[in-house]
């Protein structure tokens, strides 16, 4: 595992689409969470290449490994935050991915949203449901699996009640892997 120098940091990587969110917010949660100074940066990354027009929908791991390929040098890890929907091939949908113990990973905010279900917008639910994701992802960027645990981050999600059902944060055992991984990567 790469050594973690003091110009380490996870980047949020905001593709538009965000003004119901406090970006500032998610930063201090996920900050306070992995202890790691966060960033946010423009990518610039055009999603276009990615879209599948018989799904109506994008390719994520295609955008993931587009996201690696143009990471900023002290990224420690990344998260490319999208308000499009999303989809690997064997799934209907994903609210997001990442590599096992990579990296970067993904959010989309297109079914993180109340309008997507013909509900008026609420940005406070918005906010709870990205930084849950946000969470999970980069759980996954450190090594960690799906929890059995409904009140851990890491348990699935597989539609929009299993998200809000879930916790905001890392069960004992989770928390003690990622601590594991953290204490990792500062060697």
């Amino acid at each position: 595992m790469r050594k973690m120098g003091k110009g380490s940091f996870i980047y949020l990587l905001p593709f538009g689409g965000l003004e119901q969110v406090d970006l500032g917010e998610v930063v201090k949660e996920i900050e306070k969470e992995f202890g790691i100074p966060v960033k946010i940066h423009n990518c610039g990354i055009d999603p276009e290449p990615f879209f599948d027009a018989s799904r109506k929908q994008y390719h994520s791991t295609r955008i993931l490994k587009e996201i690696l390929n143009n990471l900023p040098p002290d990224a420690t890890k990344a998260v490319g935050l999208v308000p499009f929907d999303l989809f690997i091939p064997i799934l209907t949908f994903v609210f997001g991915e990442a590599q096992l113990d990579g990296k970067v990973a993904i959010v989309s905010t297109a079914r993180l949203r109340q309008e997507y279900y013909g509900l008026p917008p609420n940005p406070r639910l918005l906010h709870r449901r990205l930084v849950k994701e946000i969470k999970h992802e980069l759980g996954h960027t450190f090594g960690l699996v799906h929890c059995p645990l409904r009140e851990c981050v890491m348990s699935v999600a597989n539609n929009i009640s299993d998200v809000d059902s879930k916790g905001i944060t890392f069960c004992e055992g989770c928390k003690e892997t990622l601590r594991q991984k953290l204490r990792d990567l500062h060697r």
